[in-house]
C-alpha cells in the first residue's frame, strides 16, 4: 500500500512543480529535481521522507518495504 501512494505522491509533486515552472517561475524546477533525487537515492536505501511520515500517519505497509 505505501508503495503506491510513494509513486502517486511522487508523480503528483513532480506534474505540479512542471505546471507551476510553465505558469509561474522557471525555479519550481529545484523542486522536480529535489523529488527526482530523492527517488534514485530511495533506490538505493529503500527510504524516503514521505515514507516516515507515511508510516507516523498510520499507512500499511507493504511486503517491499517491511523492515527485516
Amino acid at each position: 500500500m505505501i508503495e503506491r501512494i510513494l509513486r502517486g505522491m511522487a508523480g503528483f509533486f513532480i506534474l505540479l512543480s512542471l505546471v507551476l515552472a510553465y505558469y509561474v517561475s522557471p525555479g519550481w524546477l529545484w523542486f522536480t529535481a529535489f523529488v527526482a533525487l530523492n527517488l534514485f537515492q530511495s533506490a538505493f536505501t529503500n527510504w524516503c521522507p514521505a515514507m516516515w511520515v507515511l508510516k507516523k500517519c498510520g499507512v500499511s505497509q507493504g511486503c517491499c518495504t517491511k523492515e527485516k
